[in-house]
C-alpha cells in the first residue's frame, strides 16, 4: 500500500497501561519517519497532556486533540483551529447532579473538574499543570468549552442520549463525552489533509475507542488494536495486537513495512 501519513490515537494504542510508549513502537514510529511518512497524534486527550509523547517521539506534525475540537501547531502549541461547543449549562449541571459521576470541562484554558480522581491525577503528573478548578462547575466560570466528559463508572446511554441534539456524543464504559456538532478525530484530519493534499486513501488510521470508528472507516486502511471493542473492529480494514504487545508496531511493521521502505530513495 502507498501511505504517506498514519494518525494514531494514544490510549490503548500508543501507550501501554503504564502510560509509557514502548521501545517497540517507538522503533517502529522512527522508520516511519525516516521514510517520510507523516505521523500524527490524533487523541481525545488535552494538549497539555499530549506534547510530552509528541515531544518524545520527536513529531513534527500538528496534534488533534479532544477528539478533534482542537488542532494545534507542532512548534508554538497553538491552536491552529477549535471547535467549541455551546450546551445549555444549567440543564447539563442539573441532570448531572442527579447521577453519581465527575464531570470534567474541558476549555481552551484548561481543566475544571467536579472532583479530583486518579485519572485527572495523572494527567497533572504528565502535563505539569493542574485543574483550574475543583468543585461546584456551577459555580465555576469558564468559556470556550471544547469537550464535556462525564465519568459514572459504567455505562450510561440513559443520560447521553439527552445530549445527542445538542453536540456528539461518544459513549464509553464509565460514561461518556460530548464535543460540538460535527467534530471527530476524523473531521480534524480531514482539514489536515486538504492543506497536505493527501487523499484519505494514502492514510491508515489506527485506534482502540469508539472515538477512533469515524477515522477508521473513511481512511484507506483503518487498524483496530486487539483490545478493541467489537464495534471499533468491526470498521477496521485490520486488527492488530493488544496494546500491551506492540500491536501498533506489529501493523507497522507486518503491514507498512514493504510499503514505507519501497518509497526510500
Amino acid at each position: 500500500m502507498d501511505m504517506r501519513a498514519i494518525f494514531i490515537d494514544m490510549d490503548g494504542t500508543l501507550l501501554n497501561a503504564s502510560n509509557t510508549i514502548s521501545g517497540k513502537n517507538m522503533e517502529a514510529i522512527n522508520s516511519l519517519i525516516n521514510s517520510g511518512v507523516k505521523v500524527f497524534l490524533a487523541t481525545g486527550r488535552h494538549y497539555d497532556i499530549t506534547a510530552p509523547y509528541h515531544k518524545e517521539l520527536g513529531l513534527k506534525t500538528p496534534m488533534i486533540c479532544l477528539n478533534g475540537a482542537s488542532i494545534h501547531d507542532a512548534k508554538t502549541g497553538k491552536a491552529i483551529e477549535m471547535k467549541p461547543i455551546r450546551l445549555n449549562e444549567e440543564r447539563f449541571h442539573q441532570l448531572t447532579a442527579e447521577y453519581p459521576c465527575n464531570v470534567i470541562v474541558h476549555t481552551a484554558n484548561g481543566l475544571y473538574c467536579k472532583n479530583m480522581d486518579e485519572e485527572i491525577d495523572s494527567w497533572t503528573k504528565v502535563g505539569q499543570i493542574p485543574p483550574r478548578y475543583i468543585g461546584d462547575l456551577r459555580q465555576a466560570t469558564y468559556q470556550d468549552v471544547l469537550k464535556y466528559s462525564v465519568r459514572t463508572g459504567s455505562p450510561c446511554t440513559n443520560l447521553s442520549a439527552m445530549f445527542k441534539e445538542e453536540g456528539e456524543v461518544i459513549n464509553w464504559n464509565d460514561g461518556f463525552e460530548i464535543v460540538a456538532p460535527n467534530v471527530s478525530k476524523w473531521s480534524a484530519i480531514k482539514s489536515l489533509l486538504r492543506i497536505l493534499r493527501i487523499s484519505p486513501r494514502e492514510v491508515a488510521a489506527i485506534g482502540d475507542g469508539p472515538n477512533d470508528i469515524e477515522m477508521l472507516r473513511h481512511v484507506g486502511t483503518g487498524v483496530a488494536m486487539g483490545n478493541a471493542g467489537e464495534e471499533v473492529k468491526a470498521v477496521a480494514d485490520f486488527v492488530t495486537e493488544n496494546h500491551e504487545n506492540d500491536g501498533l508496531a506489529e501493523f507497522i511493521e507486518r503491514y507498512l513495512a514493504k510499503s514505507y521502505k519501497s518509497n526510500v530513495i
